[in-house]
């Protein structure tokens, strides 16, 4: 029509563009906030809901950028539990070995406030300890962590996480770190499982979830072994190291 303009509406095309260029922004940005927070940025992921919320793949993203994978260094088998006698940062009293293991077993966890892979797994760690020590399977976690380089993990901030996250058992801080070196451990989270007569029989992982995996969390491989201590059987030699952030060693 002479004298006017037509404009064509936005194309299919033109939308896949905006949603390329609108999703890129948002992640640069997240990108760009958790950077800029250092080591307390994976902290808020532990206390503020909606980042939970956040799609799988943004989180693996933003939070395990720049975060190496460690493994497990997997104590032999057989191996008798190291004492240890650490603070509690829930009743505040110090609790030894001795209150934890029973005359079924003993689960010992490394654990920490900020790590992604252990916020990933707390929901199905609270419900196998729930289910297993009504069984007669004490539990406990250990937070071995440097709480100068970061700060989310101090003691503090520790009973504060346990408290919100449903922790039926001790969350002790290991300050000196001698009780990781004790125990070889290497990344939260880290899992030992100590028969009654207090000899490693499990060492590694809870199952094979992962963030951003897809896969569910079931506890396979910690129940297995529980399930084989509890009455009385071998536990599977196929273990499979647990992965996750690498302990935070003083310097």
């Amino acid at each position: 029509m002479v004298g006017s303009y037509y404009f064509p509406g936005p194309s299919v095309r033109d939308f896949a563009l905006f949603k390329l260029v609108v999703g890129r922004s948002f992640l640069f940005f997240a990108l760009f906030l958790f950077q800029h927070l250092n080591k307390n940025r994976l902290w808020l992921l532990s206390r503020y809901w909606w980042l939970k919320n956040l799609p799988a793949r943004l989180l693996a993203a933003c939070l395990l950028k720049k975060m190496a994978l460690t493994e497990s260094t997997m104590l032999p088998l057989g191996t008798v539990a190291p004492d240890f006698t650490l603070p509690d940062t829930v009743s505040g009293r110090e609790v030894s070995l001795n209150e934890i293991a029973t005359d079924k077993g003993a689960v010992v966890m490394f654990l920490c406030n900020h790590c992604p892979y252990v916020i990933h797994v707390n929901e199905e760690i609270v419900r196998v300890a729930n289910e297993y020590s009504t069984r007669g399977i004490g539990f406990v976690a250990i937070s071995s962590n440097d709480v100068v380089n970061y700060p989310a993990d101090a003691p503090d901030k520790m009973k504060i996480h346990a408290r919100e996250v449903g922790y039926s058992f001790p969350y002790l801080y290991d300050e000196s770190q001698a009780v990781a070196r004790a125990y070889d451990a290497a990344c939260t989270p880290d899992f030992y499982v100590f028969d009654k007569d207090r000899k490693l029989v499990y060492r590694g992982r809870l199952d094979d979830s992962r963030p951003g995996s897809g896969k569910p969390l079931t506890g396979r491989d910690l129940r297995a072994a529980l399930d084989a201590v509890l009455v009385g059987a071998d536990v599977s030699p196929i273990q499979y190291p647990s992965a996750g952030c690498g302990i935070k060693w003083k310097r």
